[in-house]
């Protein structure tokens, strides 16, 4: 089945377009409207109607849970792969997993690392109730604000084999907690870490679903449509100039050719990294192409929850 174009009255905004094998493209523009914070790195105190900063919060989460409605868990995690050490991000509620096995997220960071956003992140997805991993790509959780660095750290990965060797112990460290049911993970990526997501799809890990936030878009090789067993969801800024038509065309196709199930979104008036509320201030450092874009922030994550909500049937 060839890709369909949906266009979207503003009522529809952000529903998906269609499912199925061969994919779904959905263009979707993004007007004014009030702002919703469930995408916001924020996290809300115990009493109703008032905010903590998140270091606080975290803090209360961690000593003494929430009583009556969760008792979250967060904490780095030791791991390692051929001898370089490394420090993943594990969050989950102790109130869900006591009752069993849940679905498990894994997590990959923007080029800048497993830096307080992400965390963030992974503690967002442990409060809808899943297991959160985010991985160390660089080792030592090693984080930067410097584009240079962030190019040079990434560059020791980007289409080399340590990148899916990486990804694939992260994978094996968020199994190896057992409160992640093996049948239900999906991983998540933003920026370098949409691109590490896909890599680990091709390779044939056992992962259900990858969602990619602003991702870089590697077609996939021709010798791995066979082996691939996940869905997947493309999150992309229509205006994004770092993964451009050319790169977005040249990936569809190659997830047509393989006949691969996929949803594509494009959000009119996204830059690169449009989930990130820092992303305004790289651009006004010196970083061109991306900012922050608060409607496509929102709708593509509850993209997200939509999508998961199907892969998991929960």
């Amino acid at each position: 089945m060839s890709p369909q174009l949906i266009r979207l009255s503003r009522r529809s905004l952000g529903r998906v377009a269609s499912h199925g094998v061969g994919g779904a493209i959905s263009r979707v523009p993004t007007p004014s409207l009030e702002r919703r914070y469930a995408d916001t790195p924020t996290r809300f105190s115990p009493r109703p109607h008032r905010c903590l900063k998140a270091s606080s919060v975290s803090l209360f989460i961690l000593t003494f849970g929430i009583t009556g409605y969760a008792k979250m868990t967060a904490k780095m995690v030791s791991y390692e792969q051929n001898g370089t050490k490394l420090e993943g991000y594990l969050a989950y509620d102790d109130s869900i997993t006591a009752k069993g096995k849940v679905p498990g997220i894994l997590i990959f960071p923007e080029w800048w690392g497993l830096n307080d956003y992400i965390k963030s992140r992974a503690d967002q997805l442990a409060a809808m109730g899943y297991v959160a991993f985010a991985a160390d790509m660089y080792g030592g959780a090693q984080t930067t604000t410097e584009p240079e660095k962030a190019r040079e750290l990434s560059g020791q990965l980007y289409g080399k084999p340590l990148m899916a060797e990486r990804a694939r112990v992260a994978l094996d460290e968020l199994l190896k907690t057992g409160l992640a049911d093996p049948n239900k993970i999906a991983t998540i990526g933003f920026c370098f870490g949409g691109a590490v997501s896909l890599t680990l799809a091709y390779t044939g890990a056992p992962i259900a679903g990858v969602v990619t936030f602003h991702g870089g878009l590697i077609p996939v090789p021709a010798d791995a449509a066979q082996k691939i067993n996940a869905k997947f969801l493309i999150l992309h800024g229509a205006l994004d100039p770092m993964v451009n038509k050319e790169a977005v065309d040249k990936f569809l196709q190659s997830m047509n050719d393989a006949k691969l199930d996929f949803q594509f979104v494009e959000y009119s008036g996204a830059l690169h990294a449009f989930t990130n509320p820092a992303a305004d201030k790289a651009r006004a450092a010196g970083l061109n192409g991306v900012g922050y874009n608060a409607e496509a922030a929102t709708r593509s994550w509850e993209q997200m929850k939509m999508f998961f909500r199907e892969l998991f049937g929960q």
